[in-house]
């Protein structure tokens, strides 16, 4: 169905413009270049990579620097950083500017894995209000002229929100944006994201763009999360997971007019973003096979709804080059909805 959106504000975070007010979450193991240069060829948007650790970065960790190298075409370039430490952080920060490998900078203070919330990190870390302050100083005053961004959870649980002071402490400390995934770190991806939060905050932080993360799994959604928050833009992680045509979709949203109906995504649409996206992975990696293995993770994401036979989803899973996965591709059928 077409729906007549009117045109979105692009995004402003510090100099740089997001025509589309849309990001893409960073997500370990997913959101490296092969796959934002996949959803880029989709739609345009803020693509951030998966998460660095600081203490890798400033060490100079071969498998970090291949993580931070950008393809020629990821204009603005975005990097986001995870650390516990001020020191370390700065210098983290230091390094992407001075040596000219970012254009913003996101800081992690969002996930919500048990064995990095324990050691007091990622969406716990709010609690410590100071450090947390130092954190986030330390990174814009190392980061010149790059913009830094925050995104994190409400809090640690519901007797420990934190979300509201942290945006504030960000703001002060002069980020260019704030992001806010609307589940805390105890909810993990459970239940249903707060968009209220996500209202509240954008109340509370008034001098810089306010974004909202969680259940968007469609433009719809994407649309009333800002209709419904006042928030200035939204960041979409698990929705595009085997749909990177999703900022396809967001795209002709907020462009508004007519023409804002979904990507009419039949099983061979799918399978050639499949393709492409496996393509992607080994130019990456630069290995055929491994970039073929990489890919694996993503069959179920990309098929799970369509018909394709489970003799054919477990060749998809354990392919090792493309021609075997091209041959495999010929068997599904294309116009199957």
């Amino acid at each position: 169905m077409t729906t007549t959106l009117a045109p979105a504000s692009a995004l402003r975070i510090g100099p740089i413009e997001v025509d589309v007010p849309v990001v893409l979450a960073p997500m370990a193991g997913i959101t490296n270049t092969a796959f934002r240069r996949l959803c880029r060829e989709y739609g345009a948007g803020l693509y951030v990579s998966e998460m660095i650790t600081s203490r890798a970065l400033v060490e100079r960790n071969a498998t970090t620097m291949r993580l931070i190298r950008h393809h020629e075409s990821e204009v603005p370039r975005s990097v986001q950083l995870y650390g516990v430490d001020p020191v370390t952080v700065g210098k983290a920060a230091r390094l992407l500017a001075e040596e000219d490998r970012a254009d913003h900078i996101d800081l992690n203070f969002g996930c919500p894995v048990p064995k990095v919330t324990r050691k007091g990190g990622g969406s716990a870390l709010p609690w410590k209000t100071d450090l947390f302050g130092a954190i986030v100083r330390a990174a814009v005053e190392n980061a010149g002229d790059i913009p830094v961004t925050v995104k994190m959870r409400k809090g640690i649980d519901d007797d420990h929100l934190t979300y509201l002071d942290a945006g504030r402490i960000a703001e002060d400390a002069g980020v260019a944006a704030v992001a806010l995934h609307g589940r805390t770190a105890a909810q993990f991806y459970s239940g249903t994201a707060d968009w209220a939060g996500i209202a509240a905050l954008k109340q509370a932080v008034t001098s810089i763009p306010v974004l909202g993360n969680g259940d968007i799994w469609s433009a719809e959604d994407a649309v009333r999360m800002m209709a419904e928050t006042g928030a200035d833009g939204v960041v979409v992680g698990r929705g595009c997971l085997g749909r990177p045509w999703l900022f396809g979709d967001l795209a002709r949203a907020f462009g508004g007019g007519q023409g804002s109906a979904p990507v009419d995504a039949t099983l061979g649409f799918v399978a050639q973003a499949f393709r492409r996206h496996a393509e992607l992975l080994v130019e990456f990696f630069e290995d055929e096979g491994r970039g073929c293995r990489d890919i694996r993770k993503h069959v179920a994401w990309y098929f799970k709804g369509y018909p394709v036979g489970g003799d054919v989803r477990a060749s998809l899973a354990t392919a090792s080059s493309l021609a075997e996965i091209d041959d495999l591709l010929t068997l599904l059928d294309a116009d199957a909805p």
